[in-house]
């Protein structure tokens, strides 16, 4: 390098030229700028010499300004075109020469910048450039106008991102959906790690966190404030696909109760009461009685027949299979079937002819079964109640429907019969709540009632007559037990106090039931065998059973091996035990919810039992609500107390509650 010389160098990845003014030191040359700035360069940091010189800082400006004419971009096509097929090498006063037919000083910068700059049709080799194969050039044309269409999404979508925040209606795009997925699913994992949802909430100046995510999503209006996030969490379908809607529609448009089966026991001369909350829509058992000539009583139990309108292995049968259950949420049921096959042919219309499996049974006077039968059977449902209905007709003593009365006193039979086989009876509070018009809870719970003892008693009636079924005619049944529990001595039962923190602490010793294809005793329900069968329209094991149960009254082969049963069962208690999860959460959600908004009110509360003693955290009951929720004391209380509490914290996103005792209470200690 020499006095004068006009030379490129790179200062923070930026090009400039400077004028050498002098050497200093032993390798480095100061140069100046056009701006009059001094710059120490070591030789190395030189990327090109404009030649031939000598030049002054203060000739840079007009310099740049001859270069610019030549600093076309697309004039590299050319030559690349014109050289490529030699695959000769050009240098920059060579490319100048054949680009603009000389070689002055600001065409030769001008073609260094066009190289130097390029990343599509040359590649630099030494100190020349070879063009590229046309492959590699169609290959790298291909990923910049990707990125290009990369970067133009983009920003569409922070547009309609923005409008969208402004109240506008936006039609999102195609392309929107991986970065408003992305914003999903930091909402949902935040455990994992994030790239692409960050990056929008930082682009928004918001926090990049969960919580950010959530409110933005709500703000766009992609969820709900009270989103159920357990459910979109986990594995179950919030919709069905349009392949099965398209074959749930056909058969809808096939079924027809005009072509009556000849093979169905015909019991459509009996009276039969469905009995549910008013709020069921998926009504699959009704219940009859039916007087012999000598007065001998037989109970019917009609269970609803899905399975003529499902075939084992078809879309129907597969998604059922998928869900596993209906799914009930304080916001409304999510069926197994389609609501249009669930609530309508599946279902037990009232005043309308209805396909069932029926399970006709005699008792002994000990209430035992005596003697049973099953039948695919035609019945006509003639009352809908609901167990209030129920409960009143029984109070009332209403002599022109003796029918329920009779029914109660069998399920009263019934319970004392299971009683002396052993059976455990725990009555611990139960409630039922429901979210309406989308933010309006209600908690309401649910009495022990005589309606709800004679529903759930036939149930169980049912369950043990189909496991004896199975049993007789070694019939492969998703059978269900339940190991007998350690439970606490009589001793140590006296101890507590009677009522419910007896029940509960019974409750802590009850084992999970299993399911298998081989009979087993159900400890808790006091039963040699049983399996489910009385929710064919909500329950997968159920339909199972029928499937198996109808084929061999039908005298057919049976569809299901042990083996293939087996794997099954497998798979569909995994996914039930999920959807029990995500009700449990989502119940657990609103209850927090709904205490949460009623931080004024005083709650009756009873101590129920010790989840830390030492901290004085123990678990208690709020009796209105039948709601079982931790609360820690600061004073000594002792099992089977009753207070009174109140909220004074909430947060249901985070399960967190808190309860304090009111001023009156912590005066009187």
């Amino acid at each position: 390098m020499d006095k004068g010389s006009l030379i490129e160098f790179r200062q923070q990845g930026e090009r400039r030229l400077a004028v050498a003014e002098r050497p200093e030191g032993k390798k480095n040359w100061i140069v100046v700028d056009e701006r009059g700035q001094s710059h120490s360069l070591r030789p190395q940091r030189v990327e090109y010499e404009v030649k031939p010189g000598p030049y002054k800082s203060s000739d840079i400006p007009a310099f740049w300004a001859e270069v610019q004419p030549y600093l076309d971009p697309s004039t590299l096509e050319v030559a690349w075109e014109f050289l490529a097929e030699d695959g000769a090498a050009v240098d920059p006063a060579e490319l100048s020469q054949l680009l603009f037919s000389e070689q002055n000083p600001a065409s030769c910068y001008a073609a260094h910048l066009l190289l130097a700059e390029d990343k599509i049709y040359f590649k630099k080799k030494a100190d020349a450039y070879e063009p590229r194969p046309a492959s590699q050039v169609e290959e790298i044309k291909h990923q910049i106008e990707v990125e290009a269409q990369r970067h133009r999404e983009k920003e569409e979508f922070f547009e309609r991102l923005r409008q969208a925040l402004t109240g506008e209606t936006v039609n999102w795009q195609d392309s929107d959906r991986p970065r408003l997925e992305a914003l999903e699913k930091l909402a949902l994992y935040p455990d994992q790690n994030h790239r692409l949802a960050p990056e929008i909430l930082a682009a928004l100046e918001r926090n990049q966190s969960p919580q950010a995510a959530l409110e933005l999503l709500v703000e766009l209006g992609r969820w709900t404030i009270h989103e159920n996030l357990f459910l979109r969490r986990s594995s179950y379908p919030m919709q069905f696909s349009q392949k099965v809607l398209d074959v749930a529609q056909q058969r809808l448009q096939s079924y027809s109760m005009s072509d009556r089966d000849p093979d169905r026991l015909d019991l459509t001369h009996l009276k039969v009461y469905t009995i549910d909350d008013e709020s069921t829509r998926e009504i699959d058992d009704g219940l009859s009685v039916e007087y012999g000539e000598n007065g001998t009583e037989r109970l019917w139990i009609h269970i609803a027949d899905p399975t003529r309108l499902v075939n084992l292995g078809d879309e129907l049968d597969l998604e059922a299979r998928r869900r596993s259950t209906s799914l009930y949420l304080p916001t409304g049921t999510i069926s197994m079937f389609p609501a249009e096959l669930a609530t309508g042919p599946m279902s037990l219309i009232q005043g309308q002819i209805c396909p069932a499996l029926s399970f006709g049974v005699t008792l002994d006077e000990e209430g035992a079964i005596q003697d049973f039968t099953i039948h695919a059977s035609y019945i006509k449902p003639t009352y809908r109640l609901t167990y209030d209905d129920v409960d009143e007709m029984l109070e009332l003593g209403v002599r022109a429907e003796p029918e329920i009365e009779a029914l109660a006193n069998a399920a009263r039979l019934r319970s004392r019969w299971r009683s002396s086989q052993g059976s455990i009876n725990i009555r611990m509070p139960e409630s039922s709540i429901k979210v309406k018009n989308d933010d309006e809870i209600e908690i309401e719970l649910l009495d022990d009632s005589r309606s709800r003892q004679l529903v759930a008693e036939m149930m169980i009636l049912t369950g043990e007559v189909a496991g004896r079924y199975a049993q007789k005619h070694n019939i492969p049944l998703p059978f269900r037990g339940q190991p007998q529990p350690e439970l606490p001595s009589d001793e140590e039962l006296l101890v507590l106090p009677a009522g419910l923190v007896r029940y509960c602490a019974l409750r802590r010793c009850m084992p999970r039931s299993e399911v298998g294809i081989a009979p087993s005793r159900h400890a808790g329900l006091g039963l040699e065998l049983y399996t489910q069968v009385t929710s064919p329209i909500r329950r997968y094991t159920d339909l199972l059973a029928h499937f198996q149960i109808k084929a061999h009254l039908r005298g057919e082969e049976l569809p299901l091996n042990s083996d293939e049963l087996q794997e099954i069962i497998y798979s569909v208690s995994a996914s039930a035990y999920e959807a029990t999860l995500v009700e449990r959460q989502t119940n657990r959600y609103w209850s927090l919810e709904y205490l949460r908004r009623h931080t004024d009110r005083v709650w009756p509360a009873m101590v129920l039992r010790w989840l830390r003693e030492d901290d004085g955290l123990a678990l208690i009951l709020i009796e209105d609500l039948g709601l079982e929720l931790p609360h820690r004391f600061t004073r000594p209380v002792y099992l089977g107390d009753r207070l009174d509490i109140q909220v004074s914290s909430a947060d249901p996103r985070q399960d967190i509650i808190r309860f304090r005792e009111p001023v009156a209470a912590e005066e009187a200690v």
